[in-house]
């Protein structure tokens, strides 16, 4: 009777285990196929070098007076409540964080800052030809072509993808999409520029 006991102990464990296994691939297939709705853009604004026009976001723990989107005024400078006028431009969205953070101590104990990029008019670049989405895009974090010319949404039908160029200023750099796409002439591949122009021809 104990050994029976024991086998079907056993064997109830085992079905338990089955089943939490089951769960944790189910778990994992699903976080793998459905995209996140909601990108976390923390990595990416937190370097980013805040500059005049641009408008950010700033949430301060449990305080909904302080909590508002502020535009940086042309001269760099933000005004805030309390923290009185702050210099923005210049510095990276976490320096200006700390700045932030050090201002109201002297009014709050250890307050809570989050600051967001909510509109980027300071650097832009440009995508022109045959893309789908042509235009000013928002230079928020570093960008090579590559990452670029995939906020176009693809290329058009006639696109010349072996003869892409960048403008800057006099400047011109050729860009072979085709090439760089599969790892070669990856000199190519340059960092993109505030006031940049990629242009992608007709065939």
């Amino acid at each position: 009777m104990p050994k029976l006991l024991i086998c079907e102990a056993i064997m109830l464990l085992s079905r338990v285990i089955v089943v939490a296994a089951w769960g944790v691939l189910c778990a994992q297939a699903q976080r793998e196929s459905v995209p996140n709705p909601c990108p976390d853009l923390t990595g990416a604004t937190a370097s980013y070098v805040i500059g005049s026009l641009d408008v950010l976001e700033i949430r301060i723990w449990e305080n909904d007076k302080l909590s508002a989107t502020y535009p940086v005024r042309p001269d760099g400078m933000i005004s805030m409540p309390l923290a009185g006028e702050i210099r923005a431009a210049g510095l990276t969205v976490e320096e200006f964080r700390e700045a932030v953070k050090t201002r109201l101590k002297d009014f709050m104990i250890d307050p809570t800052v989050n600051i967001q990029v909510a509109r980027v008019n300071s650097k832009n670049f440009y995508i022109e030809g045959e893309v789908v989405h042509t235009g000013e895009f928002p230079l928020i974090r570093n960008l090579t072509v590559l990452d670029a010319l995939s906020s176009a949404g693809g290329f058009r039908e006639f696109a010349k993808r072996n003869k892409i160029y960048v403008l800057r200023g006099a400047q011109l750099f050729r860009f072979d999409y085709n090439k760089v796409s599969r790892g070669k002439h990856m000199e190519q591949n340059i960092q993109i520029l505030n006031e940049d122009h990629i242009i992608v021809p007709e065939h």
